[in-house]
C-alpha cells in the first residue's frame, strides 16, 4: 500500500499498466482532466489543489488492481457532491457504469432529517445498497477514507476524533469484512494515533527501545527456519514484520498487560508454492522450536467468511520468547493482502510465477453482505442500526458443524438459536430444542469452535420466543424472528400503532382527522418504505419506528399547506422528544411497557450505563435489572415468562452507579497506594476497599468504585492492570 507521497495521473496509470497490459491511459487521463477542470481552483484543509485527493485514492485503487472503471470513479467521486457536475453528466460523458459507482460513493447531502444520526444512518444504508449492486463502491470508499485520515492532521481536534472513531467502528471491520488487509491494518493505526494519542506514542516508543533486539532475534529464526526448509526441499519466502500498533494496543486493553508483558510482538511469514508445503512446513517449525498449547489455527482447512487463508502458530523461541508463524502460499497471501479486489487483480496478470489464474468470488462469501441488506430495510432507529452493523462487521467468529459435518461461521457468543436460523428460517421457527456434541443442552448456550450442533424441530412449534431476541448474536437471525412476529403478529400490531400514534398526537394536542389525511402520510410512507397506512402502523405498533419520528415527517408535510407558529412549535416538541422517554426510572433504565415501575440494579452484576441488561419481574419487587453476562442469567431463565425488554435512557449518564472490582497482585511496597491513586481517576471515587494477603505473599484488593458508564469502568480496570506488580484485574459479575 502506498505510503503518504504525492502521486501524479502518470503514477496512477502506470500503476494500472502494471496489473492490467490492456488498461484505457487515455480514458483514465479524460477522468483526471474532467475532474481538474470541474474542482477548479477547490482547496482541501491542508491548502492543496483538491485534486491530489481523488489521485490519491485513484492511485491505491490502482495498486489493489482495480479496473478502469473504478479508477475513473475514483478520480471523479467527489464531483457530484462538491461540484456544479451531475450524476448524468458523468453517465453522457463516460458510462452509466462509471456514474452508478460515483452515486453509490456519494453522500445524501440534500435531504433534511431528524437528527444528524439519523442523516449518517441513512448513508450508511445507501452505500450499503450501492454495495450489494456493485462491491467495487466500497473500495473507492475504503481508498477515500485512507488517504483522508492520512491527512487528518490538517483538522480539528474534534473532527479528528469523530472521524478516527468511525473508521474503527465501520471502515476497518469492512476492510477487514472484505479481506483487504492492506488498508484494514494501516485505517486502524492511523485512527489509533489519533483517539489515544498518549497509548500510541507509548507503544511507538516502547518497540522502537528494542528494536535492534528484536531484528536479531528476527535474523536468526529466520536461518534457521530457512537452512530447515532447504534441507525438506520446501521453496520458500520468509519475511518478519512486527505486529501492528493497534492490535498490540487491543491486545494489551485485553489482557490488562503492559508492553513489556506482551512478547510476541512480531510475526514471522512463510510463503510457499503449494497447499501441500503449507503443511511440510508446518511439521518443520514445529520441529525446531516447540508450539504453545492452544495457539495453532488452521484456517486453509476452515477458511475465514473474509476468504482470509493461512495456518497460524505460535512457538516458543530461544530463551523461551514466544513468536508467531503464518503459512501460506503465494496466491493466499495475495487474496490476505487485496481480499475482494483480487477479483479484478488476478484477471490480467499472474501472480504465481507467470502462471495465470483467474480468481472468483463464491457467492456464500458475501453471504453477510446480502443479509445485512435485509436486516437493514426495516431497521429505522438509527442507535439500533449502528449496534447491529458493528456486531455485524466484528471480526471474531465462532466455526460450529452440522451433524453432517457442514461448516457454519457465526458471530462470537452465537447460541444454538443463531446456528438454527442460519440453515433455514422455518428450521429457526419450529425449533424444540439441541443437542451440543450429542449431549442436550439449553438453546441460549453459547457455542465454541469445534462444536457439532443437531437442532430438534417439531411441526406443531407455536414458533419463536421473543426472549430469543435478548441472546441471538447474529443479525441474520434476529431479522428472520422479528419477520415471524411482524408476520404472525401483524393485526395485533396495527392495532397497537395505531393506539400510540392516537396517544402521541392527543399529548400535542393534535386532530388526527385532520392530519392523518392521504396527501400527508404519502411522503411518510415512501420515506420509509412503507407500502400502505397499515404497514406503518405495524411498524410502529412493533417498535421498528417510533411514533415521533413518524409524526415528524407528517407534520413537516402539513406545514406545507398550513405554515403557522403553533405547527412549528408542535414539530420542535416532537423533534426534542425523539429520543427522550418520560418513563425513566431513578436508576437511569427504561422498562418496555410499564410505567412508574419500581426498577431497582442488582447487586450480584451491579450493571452500568453501556452494560448490556435485561429484567427480571421479581414477586411483590418491581423489576430487577441484571447484565446480560451476569452468573445468574441461567437460574432466571427457569422462569422466562418473568423477563422483560430494559434499556438504558440517555440522561442515566448523569447519574453515578457502584460497580466491584477485585485486583490480584504480586506484594509490594505502596501497592495499595498505587491501587487507590489509579482507580480515582475521571470522576471515579472508592467508596469501599478491602485488601486480603497470603503466605505467598499473593495480594486480593477488593473495591467498590462509585463510576458513571462502562467505559469508566474499563478505563479503571485498564490503568490498574499497568500497574506494576498487578497480574488481573476482574469485575464481579
Amino acid at each position: 500500500m502506498s505510503e503518504l507521497i504525492d502521486r501524479t495521473i502518470e503514477d496512477v496509470i502506470k500503476q494500472a499498466k502494471m496489473h492490467n497490459r490492456k488498461s484505457d491511459s487515455k480514458l483514465i487521463m479524460r477522468a483526471y482532466k474532467y475532474a481538474l477542470e470541474n474542482h477548479g481552483d477547490q482547496k482541501r484543509k491542508s491548502g492543496e489543489p483538491y485534486i491530489i485527493h481523488p489521485i490519491q485514492v485513484a492511485y491505491t485503487l490502482a495498486e489493489l488492481g482495480l479496473d478502469d472503471a473504478t479508477i475513473c470513479a475514483a478520480l471523479m467521486h467527489d464531483l457530484a457532491e462538491d461540484t456544479a457536475v451531475t450524476l448524468n453528466d458523468i453517465s453522457s460523458e463516460f458510462s452509466p457504469e462509471i456514474a452508478e459507482m460515483v452515486n453509490g460513493v456519494t453522500k445524501l447531502a440534500k435531504i433534511k432529517y431528524v437528527s444528524a444520526e439519523e442523516q449518517q444512518v441513512e448513508n450508511y444504508r445507501k452505500m450499503f445498497l450501492a454495495m450489494g449492486k456493485d462491491i467495487r463502491v466500497i473500495l473507492i470508499k475504503l481508498a477515500d477514507r485512507l488517504h483522508n485520515i492520512r491527512t487528518l492532521k490538517f483538522l480539528k481536534r474534534d473532527r479528528q476524533i469523530a472521524i478516527a472513531q468511525e473508521t474503527i467502528d465501520l471502515y476497518a471491520p469492512l476492510a477487514n469484512r472484505l479481506g483487504v488487509f492492506s488498508m484494514k491494518w494501516e485505517l486502524e493505526d492511523q485512527a489509533f494515533k489519533y483517539l489515544y494519542p498518549e497509548e500510541y506514542r507509548e507503544i511507538v516508543e516502547g518497540i522502537a527501545k528494542k528494536r535492534e533486539e528484536r531484528l536479531k532475534f528476527i535474523d536468526q529464526i529466520v536461518d534457521e527456519i530457512k537452512i530447515n526448509l532447504k534441507k525438506e526441499k520446501i521453496v520458500c519466502e520468509i519475511t518478519g514484520r512486527a505486529k501492528h500498533l493497534y492490535s498490540i494496543y487491543r491486545k494489551m486493553k485485553r489482557d490488562n498487560k503492559t508492553l513489556d508483558q506482551i512478547y510476541d510482538l512480531f510475526a514471522l511469514r512463510i510463503l510457499v508454492n503449494s497447499v501441500k508445503d503449507c503443511y511440510a512446513a508446518l511439521g518443520v517449525v514445529h520441529e525446531l522450536y516447540t508450539p504453545m498449547p492452544g495457539r495453532f489455527k488452521d484456517y486453509i482447512a476452515v477458511p475465514k467468511p473474509n476468504m482470509y487463508q493461512s495456518l497460524h502458530t505460535t512457538l516458543l523461541g530461544p530463551n523461551g520468547t514466544p513468536f508467531e508463524v503464518q503459512i501460506r502460499t503465494y496466491n493466499m497471501h495475495r487474496i490476505a493482502e487485496f481480499g475482494i479486489a483480487a477479483h479484478w487483480a488476478y484477471k490480467e496478470q499472474s501472480f504465481l510465477h507467470g502462471k495465470k489464474e483467474n480468481v472468483t468470488v463464491k457467492e456464500d462469501k458475501l453471504a453477510w453482505l446480502r443479509e445485512s441488506l435485509e436486516w437493514q430495510k426495516d431497521m429505522q432507529n438509527p442507535d439500533e442500526f449502528m449496534s447491529t452493523l458493528k456486531t455485524e462487521l466484528v471480526e471474531d467468529s465462532v466455526y460450529v458443524f452440522t451433524p453432517k459435518g457442514q461448516i457454519k461461521t457465526l458471530p462470537k457468543g452465537s447460541t444454538p438459536i443463531d446456528f438454527a436460523y442460519s440453515i433455514h428460517a422455518d428450521i429457526g421457527n419450529k425449533m424444540v430444542g439441541a443437542k451440543i456434541n450429542s449431549k442436550m443442552m439449553p438453546i441460549i448456550t453459547p457455542l465454541h469452535n469445534g462444536d457439532i450442533v443437531d437442532i430438534m424441530t417439531n411441526d406443531n412449534s407455536k414458533g419463536p420466543s421473543r426472549d430469543w431476541l435478548k441472546f441471538v448474536k447474529s443479525s441474520s437471525a434476529k431479522t428472520k424472528i422479528q419477520q415471524w412476529f411482524k408476520k404472525n403478529e401483524r393485526d395485533l400490531n396495527i392495532e397497537r400503532g395505531k393506539e400510540i400514534i392516537a396517544r402521541e398526537l392527543k399529548r400535542i394536542r393534535l386532530n388526527s382527522d385532520e392530519l392523518l389525511t392521504n396527501k400527508n402520510i404519502e411522503s411518510t410512507l415512501q420515506k420509509y418504505s412503507f407500502k400502505t397506512i397499515d404497514d406503518m402502523y405495524a411498524a410502529v405498533g412493533f417498535g421498528s419506528i417510533t411514533a415521533t419520528k413518524v409524526l415528524s415527517k407528517i407534520l413537516e408535510e402539513y406545514r406545507k399547506t398550513k405554515p403557522n407558529t403553533e405547527i412549528e412549535e408542535k414539530i420542535e416538541e416532537l423533534h426534542t422528544r425523539h429520543n427522550i422517554n418520560e418513563n425513566v426510572s431513578k436508576t437511569g433504565i427504561i422498562v418496555k411497557g410499564i410505567d412508574n415501575c419500581l426498577v431497582k440494579l442488582s447487586k450480584c452484576c451491579n450493571p452500568v450505563p453501556g452494560d448490556e441488561i435485561i429484567g427480571y419481574i421479581t414477586r411483590g419487587r418491581g423489576v430487577t435489572v441484571h447484565t446480560k453476562d451476569c452468573v445468574n442469567i441461567k437460574d432466571l431463565f427457569k422462569e422466562e415468562e418473568r423477563i422483560i425488554d430494559v434499556y438504558w435512557a440517555q440522561e442515566s449518564t448523569n447519574k453515578s452507579y457502584n460497580v466491584e472490582m477485585t485486583v490480584f497482585a504480586n506484594d509490594r511496597e505502596e501497592l495499595l497506594g498505587d491501587i487507590m491513586r489509579t482507580a480515582q481517576q475521571d470522576g471515579s471515587k472508592i467508596i469501599g476497599v478491602q485488601a486480603k494477603s497470603n503466605k505467598e505473599k499473593i495480594v486480593m484488593v477488593e473495591l467498590t468504585l462509585e463510576v458513571k458508564d462502562v467505559e469508566a469502568v474499563n478505563k479503571v480496570q485498564r490503568e490498574l492492570g499497568k500497574i506494576d506488580s498487578v497480574y488481573d484485574v476482574k469485575r464481579k459479575k
